[in-house]
């Protein structure tokens, strides 16, 4: 007995200190999650009445799941860039509008996960309704995706008009039927925004901002969203009437990727 004893001590021993090694081992702890440097601040800590739809944290975009890093729906920005929209949220509201973003800053394995998305050309959930005129093989090529993102550096966001009081807009249900993002309207899925002339993330020429296909009070909204954020430091991308990006940049060499989520600029 006292040798079966002094083996099970020995025995005891060694798995302890193997324990012990294991804990204090780098790889063996989980890294801890990046954090936004001090420049970053929730839009909403800025200005409460922007309205936030936050959709790449649910099913409803071309990839047609939630994407990575996108944690909780809150639009984070460079503080400059927030600051900026509530500069333009003020006069909006004077007119009985309301700014509304569906994407500010965008964590690089976002991107990332964008970029394997397009590579897997079997996967077309949801081309219906976000590319229905584009093969799946061309989103490279014609831009609609890539390995890097403005959003990344934080001062990038997309966002639309909305005309108070706000309707409110039902949520997505998983494999319902899907409208073209450039069909009228009331025929495509509904958004509580003024007519744009198509809906968010719409991969189309019809998207590019001065499309002259894009008329009337379609033309006038979008030359709205423009010149209003123009005056106040922002640069649209001509091909997305959505995408506005704030200037000069804070971090224009930076791609960030500390997840989007509350506790990232907790503090701030």
């Amino acid at each position: 007995m006292t040798g079966l004893a002094s083996a099970l001590r020995t025995l005891a021993t060694a798995a302890a200190t193997l324990l012990a090694v294991t804990a204090a081992s780098p790889t063996a702890q989980a890294k801890p999650e990046p954090k936004a440097p001090k420049g970053f601040v929730s839009l909403r800590s800025v200005d409460p009445t922007i309205i936030e739809e936050m959709r790449y944290t649910t099913p409803h975009n071309f990839v047609g799941v939630p994407v990575d890093g996108y944690r909780q729906p809150v639009c984070i920005l460079t503080r400059p860039a927030a600051k900026a929209l509530h500069r333009a949220q003020t006069k909006l509201l004077s007119r009985g509008y309301s700014l509304k973003v569906y994407d500010c800053y965008r964590p690089q394995r976002a991107v990332d996960h964008f970029v394997r998305w397009a590579k897997d050309l079997d996967d077309e959930a949801m081309k219906a309704e976000f590319y229905p005129h584009v093969d799946k093989s061309r989103l490279f090529a014609d831009g609609y995706i890539a390995e890097k993102s403005g959003h990344s550096r934080g001062s990038t966001v997309d966002l639309t008009i909305v005309k108070l009081p706000a309707k409110d807009t039902r949520p997505y249900v998983p494999g319902e039927q899907l409208a073209p993002c450039y069909a009228p309207k009331a025929d495509r899925f509904p958004d509580n925004s003024v007519d744009m002339g198509t809906g968010y993330d719409c991969f189309d020429t019809l998207s590019h901002t001065d499309d002259p296909r894009i008329q009337g009070v379609q033309r006038a909204n979008r030359q709205l969203l423009k010149g209003l954020l123009g005056e106040l430091g922002f640069v649209n991308l001509a091909e997305e009437w959505w995408h506005f990006t704030y200037k000069p940049e804070p971090f224009p060499d930076t791609y960030f990727d500390f997840p989007v989520a509350r506790r990232s600029v907790a503090g701030h």
